[in-house]
C-alpha cells in the first residue's frame, strides 16, 4: 500500500499544511484535540474524527483515483476501503493505536477482490462492490469497534470503495454508467492483499492525515 507520511493528507482531501505527528508521542490528548476542533460546513460532524482505513496499491488505486476524478473533478482522491468509519475519540490517541496494534496482529492478512458499479440511493454515493474479503472485513469491524472504539453510526458497516460522491440525483445515473463503461474495459488487476491498516485523523476541514501504519498478523511459514 502506498502509505504517505503523516504531513499529507488522507484520500478525497484537501491538501494544506498541518502539524508534523511523526511520533506517537506528540499527539495531544483527545480532549484536547475535541476543544480545538470546530464544525465541517453544513454542522454534520466535528473535526474530532478518526477512521481505520486500507489503501488499495497501484496500478489499481490509480485507475480508480482517476475515474473518480472524471467523475467529480474537485475532489482529491485516493482509494481505499474502511474498516472503522469516522468516528470521535474518547481515549488518548496513543492508547487507541495500542489496542489495534494488539487485535490486529491476530488477524492473518486477506484478500479483497472488487465486483461491480453499484449507488447508494439514500445518499447518491457510486462506489465498488466487493466480491470478495466481505467477510473478513466484516469480522475485522465487529473486533474493533469494540472498547474506547466503538460508535454507531448513522448506517450499517458496508464495506466499499467510493468512487463519487456529494452529487445530485439527476447526475447520478450518467456517471454510473460512465463508471461502468470504465470499469468493463479496465483490463488491470481487481483484487489486492490486505496486510495493513492505517490509522487517520480529521484535523481540518476535508483534510485527513495518517497517524500509524497497524499490520495484521505475520504468516507462519508452513514446516515451522
Amino acid at each position: 500500500m502506498r502509505l504517505r507520511s503523516v504531513s499529507k493528507v488522507h484520500p478525497e482531501m484537501d491538501s494544506g499544511p498541518i502539524q508534523d505527528v511523526n511520533r506517537l508521542d506528540n499527539y495531544p490528548a483527545a480532549s484536547t484535540i475535541k476543544k480545538a476542533m470546530s464544525c465541517l460546513h453544513g454542522g454534520r460532524r466535528t473535526l474530532n474524527q478518526f477512521a481505520l482505513v486500507s489503501y488499495l496499491p497501484d496500478p489499481l488505486a490509480g485507475f480508480l483515483d482517476r475515474l473518480r476524478l472524471d467523475l467529480t473533478p474537485d475532489c482529491s482522491p485516493r482509494a481505499h476501503v474502511t474498516i472503522l468509519p469516522p468516528r470521535p475519540l474518547t481515549a488518548e490517541i496513543k492508547e487507541s493505536v495500542e489496542r489495534l496494534e494488539e487485535e490486529c496482529r491476530l488477524f492473518p492478512p486477506f484478500e479483497i477482490r472488487l465486483g461491480s458499479i453499484e449507488i447508494f440511493p439514500q445518499s447518491n454515493v457510486i462506489y465498488v462492490s466487493l466480491a470478495c474479503g466481505e467477510h473478513e472485513l466484516h469480522a475485522l469491524h465487529e473486533n474493533l469497534n469494540a472498547g474506547q472504539l466503538e460508535y454507531d453510526g448513522p448506517f450499517p458497516y458496508h464495506p466499499h470503495i467510493t468512487i463519487a460522491q456529494e452529487i445530485t440525483a439527476e447526475q447520478v445515473d450518467a456517471l454510473a454508467q460512465m463508471a461502468r463503461d470504465r470499469w468493463a474495459a479496465w483490463s488491470g488487476p481487481r483484487s489486492f492483499l490486505v496486510e495493513r491498516l492505517s490509522f487517520v485523523q480529521n484535523v481540518a476541514p476535508g483534510a485527513w492525515v495518517d497517524l500509524a501504519q497497524i499490520p495484521l498478523a505475520v504468516p507462519v511459514p508452513a514446516g515451522r
